[in-house]
């Protein structure tokens, strides 16, 4: 579902949004504990923290806030749920792969439900989250569900009279800390390989979106898993700090920021635990001069502005071949000028607010950046609206490659354009900064396509289109865009050791 994402938004326009059920504008808040051991509890020391609807700046509900000792209490749970001998080790593989399907059904029959609290909790506009987001965790749960029973060893010829295979085990003990901008997502990404290779996990979701995370918690109770194999336990960064330096947990997974993502890094070795993360980007999409302009200006839109800018992979520098350079500016300006912002439970939003008040007033600052430091402004640069954390549709012209809205991730609605003159000279350009996650490039001409996909250096090269993805695809970067890749067999590789077992073939006598 997920790889659809350009032919959902597009068919959005022509009524395509009918198809899905009427959103509930005030979902019933049912779960708002910690779930540990297949149990809601409060946190030990009884303190809460609020989640509020970016769209009116308003307290929803407020959340019970893990500490160390409530994250003492769920990885106690995982590690007893992981022990040999317990009803989740020896469970079938293929078991393993029918409870994902189960889970999997269950997010289907709560579809709009789920829509619509990650709609109020984060913002999105609840036909994305209806299609996109919800939609893509069910293909997502279940493209993983039929990979349990196949993650097999090998058989391996060795000198010598030895009898030498190999087992893929579960690692163990997970903790996964999940971000804002795909809530319900980035969860199922995390559990689905998690889940399918037999491991037990401690999640944590961002603070500023707990809601829908801690409904498929108790999904995951109501499916059928054991008590113990995954436990949800929402905080803020302590509650992280502590599943990172926990010595019972065997694993990290983390999505969000490279500045979190190395100190993770870097207390994880104090124990040397497993650690995979998909951190931040600044992504390079380029439009050469024999591309069809209009698809071009389309695809680059919808490439940064797609959940309102707060994507890690976002399109966000734009490198326009000086031929289309003018022509580009003016038609991305007047695209971004109407793009329809407000409410996200109106059908034909196509921009929702940002997070929070913090997220606002930083985009609001590189915006203010770009204009001292001589970027032209061709649209928006402010805000929208007298609640809620609305910012306009963004686009910079006349950006140099040293500007601060250049070189940070924005993430937010702010669309850079630069200008290139040769294909090495892009090239150069594109490589130059200090990400690695994503890239595109628009040309009719494969010997230059061709060239441009071996010479970037990133872990997704999109050609002729962006943001497509696929369960069966990996999602990662090189350099600080991240260690590791979700997604796909490589997804699985994450979550199991190697184990060789080498037997000795006893010789009789004849």
């Amino acid at each position: 579902m997920f790889r659809n994402i350009n032919k959902i938004v597009h068919l959005q326009k022509a009524n395509f949004a009918s198809a899905a059920p009427a959103p509930k504008t005030n979902p019933e808040i049912l779960y708002t504990g910690l779930f540990i051991n297949n149990e809601w509890v409060k946190s030990a020391d009884g303190k809460t923290f609020p989640t509020e609807n970016p769209a009116t700046g308003e307290v929803i509900t407020e959340v019970q806030q893990s500490g160390k000792a409530d994250i003492d209490r769920a990885v106690q749970a995982a590690k007893e749920a992981f022990k040999f001998g317990s009803p989740w080790r020896r469970m079938d593989a293929s078991q393993r792969g029918r409870l994902l399907n189960k889970l999997a059904d269950l997010i289907e029959r709560d579809r709009a439900y789920l829509a619509s609290l990650e709609t109020l909790d984060n913002g999105k506009p609840y036909q994305i989250a209806y299609h996109v987001d919800v939609g893509s965790v069910i293909n997502n749960l279940r493209y993983y569900a039929g990979w349990a029973d196949k993650n097999h060893g090998m058989v391996l010829p060795t000198d010598g009279n030895y009898f030498a295979y190999t087992r893929h085990e579960p690692v163990g003990v997970c903790g996964q800390i999940i971000p804002w901008n795909f809530p319900l997502l980035m969860a199922s990404w995390k559990l689905g390989p998690a889940l399918a290779t037999g491991n037990t996990v401690v999640m944590k979701p961002a603070e500023q979106t707990p809601l829908t995370a801690l409904y498929l918690a108790q999904l995951v109770k109501e499916a059928g898993f054991p008590a113990g194999v995954v436990n949800m336990v929402p905080g803020y960064g302590d509650a992280g700090a502590a599943l990172v330096d926990h010595k019972d947990v065997d694993k990290i997974a983390f999505t969000g920021s490279t500045e979190v993502g190395k100190l993770i890094q870097r207390n994880a070795a104090g124990t040397v635990k497993r650690v995979t993360l998909e951190l931040g980007g600044k992504s390079p999409n380029i439009v050469f001069a024999d591309a069809d302009l209009q698809y071009a200006v389309d695809k680059a839109h919808f490439g940064l502005f797609f959940n309102m800018g707060q994507c890690c992979c976002a399109g966000s520098r734009i490198y326009v071949e000086d031929k289309i350079y003018d022509k580009f500016v003016e038609m991305s300006a007047e695209k971004a000028k109407k793009r329809i912002v407000g409410d996200p439970f109106k059908a034909e939003t196509e921009q929702g607010p940002q997070i929070d008040g913090e997220q606002q007033q930083k985009i609001l600052s590189l915006i203010e950046s770009g204009k001292k430091q001589g970027a032209r402004l061709a649209a928006g640069g402010g805000t929208l609206g007298d609640r809620g954390y609305y910012v306009q549709p963004t686009v910079f012209a006349d950006v140099k490659d040293d500007m601060d809205i250049a070189k940070i991730e924005i993430f937010g609605p702010v669309q850079q354009i630069m200008k290139f003159s040769s294909m090495d000279e892009v090239l150069e350009r594109a490589n130059s900064s200090e990400y690695g996650l994503a890239a595109a490039v628009f040309t009719k001409d494969l010997d230059k396509a061709n060239h441009m996909v071996q010479g970037l250096r990133a872990g997704t090269v999109w050609v002729n289109d962006y943001n497509v993805f696929g369960n069966q695809v990996p999602f990662g970067g090189y350099k600080e865009s991240g260690i590791g890749r979700e997604n796909g067999p490589y997804g699985i590789r994450n979550y199991t050791e190697v184990k060789a077992v080498i037997t000795k073939v006893l010789e009789k006598n004849s």
